[in-house]
């Protein structure tokens, strides 16, 4: 029994070091401080589909086909990779607070869901604090969850491809980093 109640201790406790899985304290661990490669569920490729109604930019900064340095960690492996640039799209982009579906941890923080993959929404950009029901499917438990918006940008998102610098996975198709989140190769 003791050794059923250790494993399982420690399962927990891995989950917990996870993507934006809190700490068993009060105040949850945002999630850009913690790594997304160590959560299951986390989903670092997609299939490339678009939300309805998701618009391409006109003059992106980083258009199709080119190549950016990431300057972001949402992920372990992601910061200082060379990202090549699969879709530029202009929307709202959030940051959002939310618990998932499948009874795990609340998740602080999580960048980013973009405007076209929230149920219903008002009209763009909703405000901080706004409570939605997410459609994206990023990660295990957020198809449906509902959420609160931590912040918003008007901005242009991208959809890239990289591979991480740290295992060397190539992740295709991962949903969005944001233009400030990027810089000149």
């Amino acid at each position: 029994m003791k050794k059923q109640v250790l494993s399982i201790s420690a399962a927990f406790a891995l989950v917990l070091a996870g993507c934006g899985a809190a700490t068993p304290t009060e105040e949850p661990v945002k999630s850009e401080e913690t790594s997304h490669n160590d959560m299951e569920g986390m989903d670092h490729s997609s299939d490339g589909s678009i939300p309805e109604g998701l618009t391409e930019a006109e003059n992106p900064t980083y258009p199709v086909g080119s190549e950016a340095i990431i300057e972001t960690d949402h992920m372990e492996g992601m910061k200082g990779a060379t990202a090549t640039i699969v879709g530029a799209f202009e929307t709202a982009a959030y940051s959002i607070n939310y618990t998932p579906t499948d009874g795990g941890e609340k998740v602080l923080d999580h960048k980013w869901v973009v405007h076209e993959e929230i149920e219903d929404p008002a009209s763009a950009p909703l405000e901080k604090g706004a409570e939605v029901t997410v459609l994206a499917d990023h990660m295990d438990g957020m198809e449906g969850a509902k959420a609160e918006i931590e912040s918003v940008e008007q901005t242009t998102v991208y959809m890239i491809d990289y591979e991480s610098t740290t295992d060397g996975e190539e992740v295709q198709n991962h949903k969005w980093v944001v233009e400030d989140e990027l810089s000149e190769k």
